[in-house]
């Protein structure tokens, strides 16, 4: 017996989690100085993706942390007492320190209970980049496949998954120094629009920039002409921090008339990478010759 885990800084939220019986980690959002876990407890227990944006639009520019050795104890160990192994597959590693505590509780674990078997998978990415990687594996998991198959589809594919978004305020991606080489990108002329990827590293980095955030959408399709392979038969998921109706139902016509009648899943990324991104930012991940 196994469980594979997964965390709300890979868009899994616990109603994903609890339908494809996945072990859910919710990561620390702190709001005026405030510690909360989304969907757990605090304020954003019950999460509203707008009203959280609307505050960011305010003025609010939220703060993440990582999860304590003790945290991630309360987590695992109920597994490990039965007996029940486990395949973490979590977020890019380049843009958290957490992992380190957690692979702290997991020794003393080990050093408790040592026929348990805890193994982690490093998606090297994140949002809905992360969760297209994890889904791409999830019918091997649900077919009862073993750890170590789920673990190398995950390795073997995750570098076949890539996104591209663009940012509309780079004061919450400075603010949290979450992308690398942003600060090249900031100032300029009023509606520049920088265009991120997701890299090989796991790491997210600033690529060019555009006017407008019709013309960003725009260079997002671009991007997914360019590097996209067979996109219609992989997860292709459209994540974005509030963003207006009218844009949306933009995007969803260039995907039509570029790709066809795909199946798309949408979703507003969770509170902890969307602390990072800030208001009205707009990402695209789809399967993908390389990065």
């Amino acid at each position: 017996m196994w469980k594979l885990f997964v965390d709300l800084d890979e868009d899994f939220i616990p109603a994903d989690c609890e339908k494809h019986n996945l072990g859910f980690i919710s990561m620390p959002v702190i709001i005026d100085g405030k510690p909360t876990l989304p969907y757990v407890d605090g304020e954003l227990k019950e999460y509203d993706p707008h009203a959280f944006f609307e505050r960011l639009r305010g003025g609010l520019v939220p703060k993440t942390s990582g999860l304590s050795p003790e945290q991630y104890t309360e987590h695992f160990k109920p597994y490990a007492e039965k007996g029940i192994d486990v395949l973490y597959a979590h977020f890019s590693e380049a843009m958290s320190g957490t992992f380190n505590a957690m692979r702290i509780a997991v020794e003393e674990l080990r050093k408790q209970y040592p026929t348990w078997r805890f193994e982690e998978v490093d998606t090297l990415a994140i949002t809905g980049l992360a969760k297209a990687i994890v889904e791409e594996a999830l019918p091997l998991y649900e077919a009862g496949k073993s750890l170590d198959e789920v673990k190398k589809h995950i390795e073997d594919s995750r570098q076949h998954f890539a996104m591209t978004l663009f940012a509309d305020d780079l004061k919450f991606f400075k603010a949290s120094g979450r992308v690398s080489g942003i600060s090249a990108f900031l100032g300029g002329a009023l509606g520049i629009k920088p265009i991120i990827t997701m890299q090989a590293d796991g790491c997210l980095r600033p690529t060019s920039k555009v006017a407008g955030k019709k013309k960003a959408l725009m260079t997002v399709i671009e991007d997914i002409e360019k590097k996209g392979d067979d996109i219609a038969n992989h997860p292709f998921i459209i994540v974005h921090s509030d963003i207006s109706k009218e844009l949306l139902d933009y995007l969803h016509r260039l995907v039509k008339e570029r790709f066809g009648d795909i199946e798309i899943e949408e979703l507003i990324v969770s509170p902890a990478p969307g602390s990072h991104a800030g208001p009205d930012c707009l990402g695209i991940a789809f399967h993908a010759k390389e990065r």
